[in-house]
């Protein structure tokens, strides 16, 4: 019921499709780029679920008042303090290791603002938990969710880096202006 009440959103209301060649893996992280408005949560949790697929997602700690902070938890939100310095990447990569499946989606950009020095959590959490990372690509231009190409992390970040934010190159986020791949 869930996926067949945001398919008719994701398609038929919003107008977007998705393009998917990659498997459904028990364990990924989503690296969803770009991220140039706060409508790309929303936007992102019903494309994954109008495919059948889930996702949780980390958001700065600040978003979880009353009573957006119940409804981020009940859609898979984890609060993430980032002004601590904290093994955050150890601890959920621990999680992905424990748990049978396990799906979450970040931002690399770890802000809705132009940021050419992407944050690289998600790739450590992924080589720590040696799982996949699902390049995932919000085309606002296209109207497209893309989730075509995956990458497994070798432990050369800079190679690794250059390729992830090669796929995004041609995507065009929200607020275009607000997306930068850098070097």
């Amino acid at each position: 019921m869930k996926q067949a009440i945001c398919r008719f959103i994701y398609h038929k209301v919003l107008g977007w499709s998705e393009e998917v060649s990659v498997p459904a893996f028990d364990k990924c992280i989503y690296c969803v780029a770009p991220h140039t408005s706060n409508w790309d949560l929303f936007l992102g949790k019903v494309a994954i679920a109008s495919i059948g697929w889930d996702s949780g997602f980390m958001m700065k700690k600040e978003w979880f008042f009353f009573p957006l902070g119940y409804l981020f938890r009940w859609m898979g939100g984890i609060p993430i303090e980032r002004k601590k310095h904290s093994s955050t990447v150890e601890a959920v990569a621990a999680v992905a290791r424990e748990r049978k499946t396990f799906h979450l989606a970040i931002t690399p950009e770890g802000t809705r603002s132009a940021n050419p020095d992407w944050k690289k959590g998600f790739y450590y959490i992924a080589l720590a938990a040696d799982i996949p990372i699902v390049l995932t690509a919000f085309d606002y231009a296209k109207k497209r969710i893309s989730l075509t190409k995956v990458i497994r992390p070798t432990g050369d970040i800079e190679a690794d880096m250059r390729e992830i934010k090669a796929y995004f190159k041609d995507v065009t986020g929200k607020h275009p202006e607000k997306f930068v791949i850098g070097q």
